[in-house]
This record gives C-alpha cells, structure tokens and sequence, in this order.
C-alpha cells in the first residue's frame, strides 16, 4: 500500500513537471518510449510467476530439493542458493523476494529447520545475483538500451551476460560465503525426512511448468523480452481461467510497483532537466580505471541504499559513459542493497512476506549485517570488473 500511495505521488509529480514544461515533451516521449516495454515485461513476468506460484511449481521444486539432499541441512541449502540465483537470474529478483520467500520458510519449517538462513539467502542472492541478464532486474533493462546507445548497437541478452559475467559471479559467490558464515551453526544440523505434498491440479501444474521452461531459452533468444512474457502470461491465463477462474484477480499485476516506477522515471528525467547529471559528475568522477570504476559503484551503492536503487540508477545512469562504467553502476546499484530496508524493493517485499509468515527478523541486525557484507561485494566485484573488461 505505502509503495503505490508514493508511486502515485510521484507520478502525479512527474506529471506536473511534463505540464509545466520541465521536462519537455520531445523528452517525454523518449522516455515512454524507453521504459513502456519494460514496464510491460515487468508486469507480464510478475503474472507468469503468480500464476506458476498458485498451480504449485515452486513448492514442488523445494519439496524435491529436501528429498535430494537427504537431511542434509548443507546441501539443502547450497540447492536453496542454486534456485535462488536461477529464479533471479531469469525470472527478476522481485519473483525470487515475492514467491520464492514463503516457499523456502515454509519448506525449512517443515523440516524442523531454522528459516532464517534461507530467508537471507533469497533476499540477498536476489539483490546480488541479479547483474547477469537483463531480465533479472529492471535496472538491467535500462542499461541494456543505454550499452547499445554506448556501443551504436543493441546489445543482445548474451552480449550484456558477456559484460556482466565475471562480476556477478563473484557477487554470488562473496554473498554465499558471507551467509555461510553467519549462518554455520544452523547449516551442520541434520533434518528429518517427511512427507511431500501432491499437485492439486496436474493440468495446471503442468502448464505453468512446461510454459516457464519454454519461457526462460526466450527471454534470451534477443528477441524484445516483453514479447514471450507477454505471450506466456496470457497462455497462462487462459488455463486458469478456464480451469481455476478464482486465482484470476486484479491483484495479479503488481500495480504498486508499475506506479512507483512510473514515477520515478519522469522525476527524475525533470531532476537532469534541471541540472542534477552536473552534480552527480563531481561524485561519480570518470574513467575505466579500477579506482575510478569503484568510485562509481560506490556513489550506486550509497544511492541505493539512502533513496533505492532505481532513482539511484536513474540519476547516475548519465554519468556512466561506456559499457565498464554502466556495469560497474549496476554493480553499485544491484549488488549493493543490502543495508537499508528501503534500499531495493524486493527487499521490502521480502520482509511484508516474512512477517506474513510469523517469521520476525531485527532490521538492526539485518542493517549490521549488510554493512559488512554489502561493500565487500560490491568491491570485489567491481575489481572483478575491472580486470576482465
């Protein structure tokens, strides 16, 4: 509710500043053309992921894996890591926050297991494992069309996970070690084996699966990714509402998250219109150099963590001038969201989830511990960056 009531004020601000002439309509246009297919894909994602959640695939999926690892709490949760990166990496860290978040408390609950571990395992490798493709995070879909700008090309899904491989693989991986180490102790007890739950409906169960398979090799085929999601969210809705008319409701589309975005992107097209990219140039400085790429993700990590990473992505985007700097910003921005409760939307989805679930985690020991790990990351990860580009 509070993300929709200051989306709105926002956009009802964008609006007043294209009224006014703030911003220009000529740069209105531009914009809305850039960022309606993203906001397209964004909402056609989310309904796949809803949709695919309520016919059971993700429960199943973390059934299978206490099966696999045998009461084995380690290995349980080094198959938690590999879901997690895989739901982010290719269905957005806002799915693996939302859907993913419930699905592994509830399995660790069933086990007799702690959640918390796997709790902080989605919403961090949500934030972290989000650099590798340009589905996996909105601020991704902006810098894909800002490289190919760079470049004087469009940059394909393969050609952006290129750019970005080398530095969110060690993002996952410091993020991996960090919560192994915070969370040892709970990793070398054993669990015991129960029971699984059966598939309510196979038809649906099915569909969603072979429609997500089907989906992911799509979304990085370079075809325009708002296109297989849009189709695959429709295909799916048609099953349901021919089969589970019920689960079809408005709240489906994630229209806070449309209007939070919405208006972000005119504010702050209004905030460069009246000088903010002269401003930021002082903070982010210039260069590919290492220093000069880690100056830039650490102005993203302070933006996202005092204001969120999107209007921190938007207002430094202008300062990120070829393809090291835009993936040394994404870094900043996507890996470093760890501190602050605000600091990315899926994390405060992660928490309105958890609490949800009767699972209470202190955001002052959460903050701590993002202060120590949240920088660390996005260090080595830009001086990852740094050495291989």
């Amino acid at each position: 509710m509070r993300t929709g009531i200051v989306g709105a004020v926002l956009l009802c601000a964008g609006i007043i500043a294209v009224i006014t002439g703030v911003l220009p309509w000529p740069a209105t246009v531009e914009l809305i053309d850039r960022v309606l297919p993203i906001l397209v894909f964004v909402v056609a994602i989310t309904v796949v992921a809803e949709l695919a959640a309520a016919a059971g695939l993700f429960t199943f999926v973390a059934e299978r894996l206490t099966r696999w690892a045998r009461g084995r709490t380690w290995l349980l949760w080094l198959l938690v890591v590999a879901l997690a990166v895989l739901s982010t990496v290719f269905l957005s860290l806002d799915t693996t926050a939302v859907l993913l978040t419930p699905v592994v408390v509830v399995m660790a609950r069933h086990v007799g297991l702690s959640p918390l571990p796997f709790a902080l395992t989605t919403v961090w490798l949500a934030n972290t494992a989000s650099l590798l493709l340009p589905v996996s995070n909105l601020t991704n879909l902006l810098a894909q069309g800002r490289i190919g700008e760079l470049v004087g090309h469009p940059v394909s899904p393969v050609q952006f996970a290129l750019l970005t491989g080398a530095p969110a693989l060690a993002a996952i991986l410091v993020t991996v070690g960090a919560i192994y180490l915070v969370c040892r102790r709970t990793l070398r007890e054993p669990y015991e084996m129960t029971p699984g739950t059966r598939v309510k409906n196979p038809v649906l169960f099915g569909t969603s699966a072979v429609t997500v398979v089907a989906l992911i090799p799509a979304l990085v085929s370079g075809i325009p990714v708002w296109i297989p999601a849009v189709q695959a969210a429709v295909l799916l809705a048609v099953i349901f509402f021919v089969l589970d008319r019920k689960t079809l409701r408005p709240g489906l589309v994630p229209w806070p998250l449309v209007l939070l975005a919405s208006g972000l992107f005119l504010v702050m097209a209004a905030l460069h219109e009246l000088g903010l990219g002269e401003l930021l140039d002082a903070v982010a400085g210039a260069g590919d150099d290492p220093l000069s790429l880690v100056r830039l993700a650490g102005a993203g990590l302070l933006g996202a963590n005092a204001i969120d990473n999107l209007p921190a992505y938007l207002a430094l985007e202008p300062v990120a001038t070829t393809p090291a700097r835009m993936v040394a910003l994404l870094i900043g921005v996507n890996a470093g969201p760890l501190i602050t409760p605000w600091a990315s939307l899926a994390t405060l989805l992660w928490h309105q989830q958890l609490s949800g679930l009767g699972v209470s985690i202190s955001w002052r020991r959460y903050m701590l511990l993002g202060l120590a790990v949240a920088p660390v990351t996005v260090v080595v990860a830009t001086l990852v960056l740094a050495f291989t580009v």
